[in-house]
């Protein structure tokens, strides 16, 4: 994690914070890049964040997208509810992605360290989820249960092994570093390299570096961390399938089982529509599909200095042996 007004001055960061809703919201669009072969070009830096959740809140089932007014609504008591420098310890607040921290409890990092996105998208939509329509992710109860056993396992610090740890805690992979990408608390840049042979897409999140071929050649047999992916073109949209992941992916629950097809539509010089397609028999009951919106930005990827083995897994590791050393005592 990096904090860019740190790193950039106050005034920089203000810009920064408007970059990614700057070009959605001009009147005048430039032309699609494209590549010298013709086809689009996806290449440059993009900004993902926003705060229209991946699944759309209970308190708003059956509206798939917001008035002006509602929205404005929605995101002041969004912004106001994850502001992390108004936890108040004795009853505990929500965050992002996260359960509600336990009263008494205390937070990690102030407001200073957060870029989330502090707006919906474009079209007020009340979930990145757009099928099933209900806006909510299709999971097993066998899921759930791994999720939940996931989350406590965060919080309550603790592990028999370093291999029981999550992929993010192992600095393996990130919550929102994909595949897929969804946005998170920070960290919502991707930097794409693109020729006519391979796309390249570094996240700035645990710096993943996804290289997919899009030549034709056949999936490899590999297992990989963020799977093994490939490339076609479907008109102007570049779809991409990966699968052989080695254990879960960045979604909680998820299996390596997982299936995922995206798909990659430049809107216009400043916007691409990133749709992703999750199969996985394991984990959800049916094919579920999100589309999150990528937008262009000037702004640079900063370092993650993260690295399995950290000082803080060696913490983790001690104080659970400490832990079961004075429950043996007892």
């Amino acid at each position: 994690m990096r904090n860019r007004w740190f790193v950039t001055g106050m005034l920089g960061a203000v810009i920064v914070g408007l970059l990614p809703w700057a070009g959605s919201a001009q009147g005048k669009t430039s032309p699609s890049p494209r590549m010298p072969d013709g086809k689009p070009s996806f290449e440059g830096t993009f900004n993902f964040s926003t705060i229209t959740p991946l699944e759309r809140p209970t308190t708003l089932k059956g509206k798939e997208t917001l008035s002006a007014e509602e929205a404005a609504a929605f995101e002041a008591s969004e912004n106001r509810r994850l502001n992390r420098d108004l936890f108040d310890p004795e009853k505990g607040a929500p965050s992002a992605g996260y359960p509600s921290r336990a009263e008494g409890g205390v937070l990690s990092y102030n407001e200073f360290w957060y870029e989330r996105g502090n707006q919906l998208t474009k079209d007020k939509r009340t979930s990145l989820v757009i099928d099933p329509q209900d806006g909510r992710l299709p999971m097993t109860e066998a899921a759930r249960r791994k999720a939940a056993e996931e989350r406590k396992k965060m919080y309550d610090g603790f592990a028999d092994s370093y291999t029981d740890r999550t992929l993010a805690d192992r600095c393996l992979m990130g919550f929102n570093a994909g595949p897929p990408m969804i946005p998170g608390a920070y960290n919502n840049n991707l930097q794409i390299v693109q020729t006519a042979k391979d796309l390249v897409i570094f996240t700035e999140m645990v710096h993943t570096a996804r290289i997919i071929p899009l030549d034709g050649r056949p999936h490899g047999t590999m297992r990989r961390w963020s799977g093994d992916s490939r490339g076609r073109w479907e008109g102007d949209t570049l779809v991409v399938e990966t699968k052989n992941f080695l254990r879960e992916t960045s979604l909680q629950g998820s299996s390596a089982d997982t299936h995922l097809i995206e798909r990659f539509t430049r809107v216009d010089a400043n916007t691409i529509k990133y749709e992703f397609t999750v199969t996985d028999p394991r984990s959800f009951t049916r094919p579920w599909t999100a589309v999150v919106p990528l937008v262009r930005t000037d702004e640079n990827i900063f370092e993650y200095a993260c690295h399995e083995a950290n000082y803080g897994m060696e913490g983790i590791l001690k104080g659970a042996r400490l832990r079961d050393k004075e429950a043996g005592s007892r």
